[in-house]
């Protein structure tokens, strides 16, 4: 069994923004370690490739145990696309569920 745990958030994207699925919502996954709570590998339904891989590499190494804000600064600081409100959202929520009881830790 692997040392880490999958996490999924999910928002509503603002109209007009193009995603890589066909509903209004914009996913997130993020695979973290369940010792230290770092972010191993995370990825997105952005509508490119690229920016699937930057969102990705941007919050690789980060820790959930360290709270949100530095997530989102990162996701401010660097994500200037229509869909950075969702972005934060749906990365919002895949925390939520991090700290969820069920969640070990």
């Amino acid at each position: 069994m692997p040392n880490t745990i999958i996490i999924a958030g999910h928002a509503r994207i603002p109209n007009g923004v193009s995603i890589n699925e066909p509903h209004e919502t914009l996913t997130v996954t993020i695979e973290v370690d369940k010792m230290y709570g770092v972010i191993i590998w995370a990825d997105c339904t952005l509508a490119t490739e690229h920016s699937q891989a930057f969102f990705g590499d941007m919050i690789k190494g980060l820790s959930l145990r360290d709270g949100i804000d530095l997530i989102n600064k990162e996701i401010e600081n660097h994500y200037y696309g229509n869909a950075q409100t969702a972005l934060t959202a749906a990365v919002m929520d895949a925390y939520r569920q991090y700290k969820k009881p069920h969640v070990v830790r």
